[in-house]
């Protein structure tokens, strides 16, 4: 498997098995494929990385784009979505491309990392809650961040528009 940045060839690919990842799934609003759209369109996808068996057949993708905090920006970014093939999940393709992704943040200089999901998948990586850093006004044990330099931020964050796609 290789880890790669997304090409303008691979869009259709990354629409669909990001459609597949999320079909049918409970906590999943069927938005997914339209945010990364929408965030690929307004120049909002800092990163954009799919895994390939052999460059050219897509197994998953991840995007991160940049977040606020308290309406300010800085140097913080929201993962996800991350979608994997549904065949091909738990096979660690999601891992490797969580891991390559934040890996490049951090040689980008980036401050840290959020993101909204499961706490014991996530727990892997690094990331943990922190009620001082809130989602939608108030703590959730879901909404978790992880610090690559510095200090985590306080207050609540916002993600970029293109997550608010219907």
């Amino acid at each position: 498997m290789q880890i790669r940045d997304e090409r303008d060839e691979d869009v259709a690919a990354i629409s669909e098995i990001t459609a597949a990842a999320f079909a049918n799934k409970p906590y999943s609003s069927g938005t997914e494929p339209r945010i990364v759209a929408a965030l690929r369109e307004a120049g909002a996808l800092t990163l954009s990385l799919v895994a390939t068996s052999d460059d050219v057949r897509i197994l998953g993708h991840v995007a991160f784009s940049p977040v606020q905090v308290d309406g300010v920006a800085g140097r913080w970014y929201g993962l996800g979505p991350v979608s994997v093939t549904p065949e091909l999940q738990r096979r660690g393709i999601g891992g490797a491309l969580i891991r390559e992704g934040l890996a490049r943040l951090a040689a980008l200089n980036a401050d840290g990392c959020v993101l909204l999901g499961d706490p014991a998948y996530y727990s892997r990586f690094g990331f943990v809650g922190d009620p001082a850093l809130t989602y939608g006004g108030k703590p959730s044990p879901y909404f978790q961040r992880l610090v690559l330099k510095g200090e985590s931020p306080k207050g609540d964050v916002s993600y970029h528009p293109a997550f608010e796609v219907e």
